[in-house]
């Protein structure tokens, strides 16, 4: 059973500690492949480290995260294009918008997220979105620039029914997490009314670890708790889960 993580930072911080123990926690329990998302400029040289250790393992995309566009943002940009043009990355992201910390930068996050799709047009490359409190923003965006070379992954997903439909109306996969475990959650309530052919897995380590280790650091190995529920709320077996969506991840970023 291969197991796919489509979004993970794995770089972070939190595993400063045990960064490989954690990785090798993973890849035991099955998990053998790492999509690792960008936030900006300050962690490019960790994730170039990341993959060096890794290089079996881990596949690295390349972008600024919403809450990272700043004064600076246009730096930042460029940033992003020196590093496209200098080797191979999976996908532009994470990009998008995030009005939950920030809402004053509306205006230079949807600038940038604008931007970087075009580039992700350009290199024919999908996109990874950030979505937090802005899915009318992002869905304006997304119609602006809609188009068959316009796809990717709406990672960590927490929408309605009818935003999943929405996303998937342009080309986007939906990256499911932790979320779908929680008691509030509510995307269990209807995401078996969603294909599985849309659907990727996720943990957005460290962050929104699934259930029983809500509220603790996330780390890729929990995304059996992930794969658990699913196979429950579809009443499929994990396997065929896990086949599906690491399916779905090599359809999107072509590995």
């Amino acid at each position: 059973m291969i197991i796919t993580d489509t979004h993970t930072h794995l770089y972070s911080e939190a595993f400063e500690e045990d960064q490989s123990e954690m990785i090798q926690r993973a890849i035991d329990a099955g998990v053998s492949r790492f999509f690792i998302p960008a936030i900006d400029s300050s962690y490019t040289q960790s994730m170039y480290a990341l993959e060096k250790k890794f290089s079996d393992n881990v596949y690295l995309m390349m972008g600024l995260h919403p809450t990272s566009v700043k004064d600076n943002y246009t730096e930042e940009l460029q940033h992003v294009e020196e590093q496209l043009a200098s080797r191979n990355f999976f996908a532009i992201g994470e990009i998008g918008i995030d009005l939950y910390w920030d809402k004053s930068t509306l205006e230079i996050q949807i600038e940038a997220f604008k931007h970087q799709i075009q580039l992700a047009k350009k290199l024919k490359l999908p996109i990874v979105i950030h979505c937090r409190e802005a899915f009318d923003e992002i869905f304006q965006v997304l119609e602006e620039e809609k188009g068959d070379d316009l796809y990717g992954i709406f990672h960590c997903f927490t929408g309605n029914l009818e935003q999943a439909q929405t996303a998937i109306s342009y080309n986007m996969k939906l990256g499911i997490g932790g979320v779908v475990t929680f008691k509030n959650g509510k995307i269990d309530q209807f995401i078996n009314q969603i294909e599985l052919k849309h659907i990727v897995l996720e943990t957005d380590s460290p962050y929104l670890a699934p259930k029983p280790y809500r509220g603790k650091r996330n780390e890729s190995a929990y995304i059996l708790k992930v794969l658990d529920k699913l196979s429950k709320i579809y009443n499929v077996s994990k396997e065929e889960i896990a086949e599906i969506t690491t399916a779905n991840s090599k359809a999107v970023f072509g590995i």
